[in-house]
Order: C-alpha cells, then structure tokens, then sequence
C-alpha cells in the first residue's frame, strides 16, 4: 500500500506538471530503454513481455511523445527506440517528485527510521531487480 501511495502522488504530481498521461509502468519501460535507447526485441526482454507486445507499448508511447524510433547508427537492419526530450522531462520531474516525498517520510518516520527501512527493503529485493532510484540512473549520486 505505501508503494501504492508513493505512486499514486508522483502521478498526481506528473499530471499536474504537463505529464498526464504517464502511467506507473511507463517508468519500467522508460528504465528499461535507458539513456542510450534499446530494440523492441531487447525491450521485450527487459520487461518480460513479448517482442509484438513491446512494440504496442513502443506505438503507444511514441503516440504520446515520450519516446522515437530510428535507425541504429551501427546497423542499419536495426531500429532504437530512445526516449525523446519530453521522456527525459517526465523522468527529470518524476525523480524531483519521489525526492519530495522521500523528505516527507523521512520528516514524518525521522531520517534514521526510514533509511532502516530502506536497507530492509533493498535486502529483501531479489538480485538484478531494476534499479528504481533515478539519480543513480543518470549517473549521478
């Protein structure tokens, strides 16, 4: 449930910010493409989903903005799926978001309590699970 909240505010939040259509798995998809784009046929990998049920969530995407497909400058056999400019903005605001809120716990739990609690939570997490935590994503701290 506090999952569930946690989500529920950082989409009121994205809303609010010009973001209304993201939705909570779009933030898998958008982790799972990174920085440097990826192939529906990897995407499906990541995600676990098939490789035709990957590229509707590619067609939907792209629909709304979020993400582009182009040539892999590589192989030209091969399309990349990269995120375009308004990905990264809803990514950049989703992590101000979770930040906020992060500081609303730690003032509520106190800041030694809700680190203990997310020690705990990171032991109980299966190994090669996503990394959830968007600074560390963009290669910051």
């Amino acid at each position: 449930m506090a999952f569930r909240v946690l989500i529920d505010e950082v989409h009121a939040d994205l809303a609010r910010q010009g973001h209304p259509d993201m939705r909570p798995m779009h933030g898998f998809v958008f982790q799972a493409i990174g920085p440097h784009g990826t192939t529906a046929a990897d995407l499906g990998r990541a995600l676990g989903v098939s490789k035709q049920a990957a590229g509707k969530t590619i067609e939907s995407l792209e629909r709304l903005g979020y993400v582009e497909r182009g040539a892999d400058p590589n192989d030209a056999r091969r399309k990349v799926v990269r995120l375009t400019a308004r990905g990264f903005d809803s990514l950049a605001k989703s992590a101000a978001s979770f930040d906020r809120l992060r500081a609303v716990w730690a003032a509520e739990l106190g800041a030694d309590r809700l680190r203990a609690l997310e020690h705990d939570l990171r032991v109980m997490t299966p190994g090669g699970a996503y990394q959830l935590d968007m600074t560390a994503w963009f290669g910051g701290a």
